[in-house]
């Protein structure tokens, strides 16, 4: 489907967009949602045949949900500098212990936002930025946001502005959707579970996709995670995810990202 220029919003209508950020623009995959009074959410994928399509969709929403990091681990960050510099490395850091007694995640691997994202879900961490080939694809969004600031758009870390740090499994959790297995991969087994979730987002939203969009979640977990990070873009334009609490939290979201964990009532996005 081609990139639409402008997103024909009028009063009681709002947009948001998903965008699952890879490497390149032709793995990444973009959903949008127009939120309507009446008639339920209208999603859509879009097709961006480079990162000037790929801004142009983020210029025309009023929030877009970013599945990438948008930073990387602040002792990680002064690891990297004080070697580069030839300098004594900062001592091992970890962040506090759980309330199970488990020890708190690698301050080296991972931001403060993924270890609260891990305490608040008891999911697996989520993956490293600084040390998983995620970072390939945090390159490719500091770039732009970066060309997107230089344009005078805000792009503040912590979701303040245009874009917030989103992350779908996370989403689904908070949502009270435990798939059966894993929806990342090409296997029927896979496929299986995406229609699980594909039904139970319609029935928390209490409304059905439209039929291309359902295909298109039901064949490719990408595409599937771009109509989650629009519906928790949403959740943040509408005031119903977690913040920055603490100032220790606000510091580290300007500096390494924050992502934003949705409330548990799916229905309330359509509100």
């Amino acid at each position: 489907m081609p990139v639409h220029k402008d997103v024909g919003m009028t009063r009681g209508q709002a947009v948001t967009v998903g965008i699952d950020l890879a490497a390149s623009a032709r793995r990444t995959a973009v959903c949008r949602v127009v939120w309507q009074e009446a008639g339920g959410p209208a999603a859509e994928f879009l097709v961006p045949h480079d990162d000037g399509d790929l801004l142009d969709i983020v210029r025309t929403a009023g929030k877009t949900g970013l599945d990438c990091p948008l930073g990387w681990p602040s002792h990680f960050v002064d690891t990297v500098v004080a070697h580069h510099r030839g300098e004594r490395l900062p001592a091992p850091a970890r962040f506090g212990v759980r309330t199970d007694g488990r020890p708190g995640l690698d301050a080296l691997r991972f931001r403060l936002t993924d270890d609260l994202t891990w305490r608040t879900t008891a999911m697996r961490p989520p993956l490293s930025v600084s040390t998983d080939l995620l970072g390939v694809v945090a390159l490719r969004a500091a770039h732009l946001l970066d060309a997107l600031a230089a344009d005078g758009v805000a792009v503040p870390r912590d979701g303040s502005g245009t874009i917030a740090e989103v992350y779908p499994a996370a989403a689904l959790r908070r949502w009270g959707i435990r798939p059966p297995g894993s929806y990342k991969s090409g296997t029927a087994e896979a496929r299986s579970v995406r229609e699980h979730i594909v039904g139970s987002l319609e029935s928390g939203l209490g409304s059905p996709l439209p039929e291309p969009v359902r295909a298109r979640c039901t064949d490719s977990h990408d595409h599937l995670d771009a109509l989650i990070c629009a519906l928790v873009a949403r959740a943040v334009l509408t005031g119903d995810t977690r913040w920055p609490g603490s100032a220790d939290e606000r510091e580290a979201a300007r500096r390494e990202g924050w992502i934003h964990l949705p409330g548990t009532d799916l229905a309330a996005l359509c509100r």
